[in-house]
């Protein structure tokens, strides 16, 4: 039974992953409000050598609708600049010699569904990787049987996988309903 247990928390542990690097996927699709997490993931040429955009520059939100980008070297502007403009967020920097200013703009209805369908693409990232984690317990709770592990312990363990994967994916649709509702709302 000990096994079991050892599986449960393996899969356990997969599933909070997978929903970890959901919030953080869905943290980077912006609902209509400043965020310095928008630029995460882009990369500055910096000597030569590609690097975030957050090891090069201090980014932060003065209001709502504005995103300031202040390089550690002020001959970083340009290089900044150029990297947020090729990263095609949609963004066009106003740089003023010293540091850049991005202005948010209010999003369009047909933009804020094209940002729902990306995030129901994350959340069915996350539920595949869900279903992935079950299906990985559950063979390996089966093999358990060739072990000399009774069949009733492993059926036992199987739908406490289930279990599992079902509250899991509950939050998941639960995450999805609160990320769409923040999209839509004007």
């Amino acid at each position: 039974m000990d096994e079991i247990e050892f599986y449960l928390d393996a899969a356990k542990e997969t599933m909070d992953g997978a929903i970890k690097h959901l919030n953080i996927e869905l943290s980077k699709i912006r609902a209509g409000k400043a965020s310095p997490a928008m630029l995460e993931g882009v990369m500055v040429e910096y000597y030569g050598v590609p690097s975030p955009i957050q090891n090069v520059a201090s980014i932060t939100t003065p209001d709502a609708r504005t995103i300031t980008v202040k390089p550690f070297e002020k001959k970083m502007v340009n290089e900044i600049d150029r990297a947020i403009r090729n990263a095609n967020l949609g963004f066009s920097p106003a740089n003023d010699g010293e540091q850049l200013r991005i202005t948010i703009p209010p999003l369009t209805e047909e933009r804020r569904r094209d940002l729902v369908k990306r995030v129901k693409g994350e959340i069915e990232t996350a539920k595949i990787n869900i279903r992935n984690a079950r299906q990985d317990a559950n063979n390996s709770i089966k093999k358990l049987t060739k072990d000399g592990v009774s069949e009733d312990a492993v059926k036992q363990g199987e739908e406490r996988v289930q279990k599992l994967t079902d509250s899991f994916v509950v939050k998941i649709d639960q995450i999805f309903g609160a990320k769409e509702a923040d999209i839509m709302s004007v």
